[in-house]
């Protein structure tokens, strides 16, 4: 893969564990994810019919697809959370993303409706994410594909960071010619 695809591909780079999940981070990463439904809906909304069926890359989704795939993932991962919380280690289900994107409401939905599921979820997230306690975000949950345990905290910042590689490829698509 050439440089420019692979900036397309990670605009904000690829996924860094981080090495600090302390309170404070975590905190930030709570706020990060309150804050971003606002911005998704602030990128999308003036965005018109041909910048959302713009893929952000070549052979890559279109707008209108990451905005539904937001809305899935971020389903999943709300779900996951409270799994991790209400069982011990359960091991999740994938799902296969492209797939998904693919079927008729990830390539054809209106985007509002995303829109509005992913200021749903978020606001239910946060709620539930500001509940936490210390030990509640080392709970977790089995990844078969990634063949480990991944804690909340983990997911936390792994979805921060999804919804700010995802929002670049709007602002891609939104800039594109």
């Amino acid at each position: 893969m050439n440089a420019k695809t692979e900036k397309l591909r990670f605009p904000i780079g690829q996924y860094q564990k981080p090495d600090n999940l302390d309170k404070e981070q975590l905190t930030m990463y709570i706020q990060l994810l309150k804050d971003f439904p606002k911005q998704l809906r602030e990128e999308v909304m003036v965005m018109n019919a041909a910048q959302l069926a713009k893929p952000y890359r070549k052979h890559g989704w279109t707008a209108l697809q990451v905005v539904h795939h937001l809305a899935d993932s971020h389903m999943n991962a709300y779900i996951r959370c409270k799994l991790a919380l209400t069982e011990d280690t359960p091991v999740i289900k994938p799902y296969d993303e492209t797939r998904w994107a693919n079927l008729e409401d990830g390539r054809c939905a209106p985007v509002e409706l995303s829109v509005a599921l992913v200021e749903g979820i978020h606001e239910r997230w946060c709620i539930l994410l500001q509940s936490l306690s210390e030990a509640d975000f080392t709970k977790s949950f089995y990844h078969p594909e990634h063949k480990r345990e991944i804690s909340i905290a983990e997911m936390l910042a792994m979805y921060t960071w999804h919804s700010a590689h995802h929002l670049s490829h709007i602002e891609i698509s939104a800039k594109a010619k």
